[in-house]
């Protein structure tokens, strides 16, 4: 027992170390992908030393594995596809009616078109797609790089209202803890606080005008029809995900997928009479070249060495912990929250859900609420607390203590303020 107890604390020291060394990317020159890695093999090594039978640890880890692939690969789906308009320059469509060169005045539009399509998309494709639009209108990497931390902190809000936007929320929703038309009109102010007071924030730092990138790709390649299918098409195959899952049920990453294969198909179809060179720099196969490889590595590392303390219990010990120690749910649901800042949301709401019976807390429940906000917004605290924050964290190689300095004290503020919001509402309104 006494060995079991070390090995279980040595897991936990080797997940605060590889964490420790993806903090320090900058610094150290090591690329957080290969410290995600090497943390996850090691914790998970660390954790068949500790006793466990060899056939069941590796049951456990191939069902860690199962969930983790989906992320990834709807990761990689959602990259590739923007890749895909961006090849085509689809993002034009949109940027030529963005005519504001004021950055307060773009700060605002981007921050709340990401709120409102992270509720109908969901935070991760939302916040890839966002930073590829910003791309296209900031040629600044400082004040870029100023949009992408707004940006985690919109969609992650705009996530946490709705049934789709987040994993969490999806998971509440698919468990019978929380229904749509009650997430959504007891969250949706709180949400928008939690956008609206770092906002006003960000700001007061933000001043001057934007001066836009020049367009890298030949006009040559392709005609305006085809980057007006592109486009099109792109945006209605990635809102097509969230609908898929709710008509089949079926895991968000085969929808992702399945828009990809759509898309794959017609770009085919629509470039079949070009030369192999003008095609090539067109085709979902170069898209897949462009996407950042390291970025998706650092994502399924982190998380499977997430995976590893969840199968050794440490997450449910802390969950027992909270509940014996903390008085009230809102107590335990804001430190939850504040964890899921450090660790991944899911696990933390999988261990609550079996936690917490239905019985207890019935379907819509205050406390159901409340912890889809907190899960949803408090991963915004740190960059590497969300798949939103990771997936901008790769694309736009955001250091873990740029963001920490300049965001996470905006995040926090949003975040105690939406949660004070919503005991408002609930005690003055009943909501």
């Amino acid at each position: 027992m006494l060995y079991f107890s070390c090995m279980q604390t040595a897991i936990v020291i080797c997940f605060m170390v590889g964490y420790l060394l993806i903090v320090l990317e900058s610094s150290i020159r090591i690329n957080k992908a290969a410290a995600a890695l090497l943390t996850a093999v090691i914790c998970w090594v660390l954790l068949l030393f500790s006793g466990n039978d060899y056939m069941a640890t590796t049951h456990l880890l191939m069902e860690q594995l199962a969930e983790i692939a989906g992320l990834v690969f709807f990761l990689l789906g959602a990259m590739t596809i923007v890749e895909l308009i961006d090849a085509h320059n689809g993002f034009d469509i949109i940027t030529q009616k963005i005519t504001t060169t004021n950055k307060r005045k773009l700060l605002w539009v981007i921050s709340i078109l990401s709120f409102f399509l992270s509720a109908i998309l969901d935070n991760l494709t939302t916040t890839i797609v966002m930073i590829s639009l910003v791309r296209k209108l900031v040629d600044d990497k400082e004040t870029r790089l100023y949009f992408a931390g707004m940006i985690i902190i919109a969609a992650n809000a705009g996530g946490a209202f709705s049934p789709i936007g987040d994993v969490t929320t999806t998971m509440l929703w698919i468990g019978g803890q929380i229904s749509p038309m009650g997430i959504i009109g007891k969250l949706l102010l709180p949400s928008m606080v939690c956008l609206v007071i770092p906002l006003l924030v960000a700001n007061l730092y933000v001043k001057g005008k934007i001066e836009r990138p020049a367009n890298m790709v030949a006009e040559s390649i392709y005609n305006r029809k085809e980057q007006l299918i592109v486009f099109i098409v792109g945006i209605a195959c990635l809102v097509m995900v969230p609908v898929f899952k709710t008509l089949t049920h079926l895991p968000p990453f085969m929808g992702m997928l399945l828009a990809l294969a759509i898309m794959w198909i017609i770009t085919e179809i629509i470039h079949k009479g070009k030369n192999e060179e003008d095609k090539d720099a067109l085709s979902v196969a170069y898209a897949l070249q462009k996407i950042d490889s390291p970025s998706i590595l650092f994502f399924l590392g982190i998380l499977i060495a997430i995976g590893a303390l969840q199968a050794s219990g440490q997450l449910q010990q802390l969950s027992q912990w909270l509940t014996l120690h903390l008085k009230t749910d809102t107590q335990i649901t804001t430190s939850i929250g504040l964890i899921s800042a450090v660790i991944d949301n899911v696990p933390l709401v999988a261990a609550s859900q079996n936690m917490f019976s239905l019985q207890q807390y019935p379907t819509d429940h205050f406390f159901w609420e409340l912890l889809a906000y907190c899960t949803g917004t408090g991963g915004s605290i740190l960059i590497i607390g969300s798949a939103a924050g990771v997936a901008a964290m790769g694309i736009e190689k955001i250091n873990f203590i740029w963001y920490l300095k300049r965001f996470s004290l905006l995040a926090l503020l949003g975040y105690f303020a939406g949660i004070l919001v919503y005991l408002l509402q609930h005690c003055l309104l009943g909501l």
